[in-house]
This record gives structure tokens, sequence and C-alpha cells, in this order.
């Protein structure tokens, strides 16, 4: 059974991937859309 405190651990840990996903996911996009630039020409 989960503890107090292994559910503070992953509400943590979920804060963690959330903020770093916001900050992945547009630079994966500007990526991609360079990349699908560069083949285009």
């Amino acid at each position: 059974m989960a503890s107090a405190n292994d559910m503070k651990a992953a509400e943590k840990t979920y804060g963690s991937f959330i903020g770093l996903l916001k900050v992945a996911v547009p630079v994966i996009a500007v990526i991609a859309t360079v990349v699908i630039f560069l083949i285009s020409n």
C-alpha cells in the first residue's frame, strides 16, 4: 500500500515530468519543422 510519502514523491516526479514535457514538445516541434524545411528544399 502506498504511504503519504510515496504519494508526495510521485506527485513531485509527475510535476517534474510535466514541466519537462512543456519545454521538450515545442523544442521537438521546432526541430521537426526545420528538418522538414531542409528536406523539402
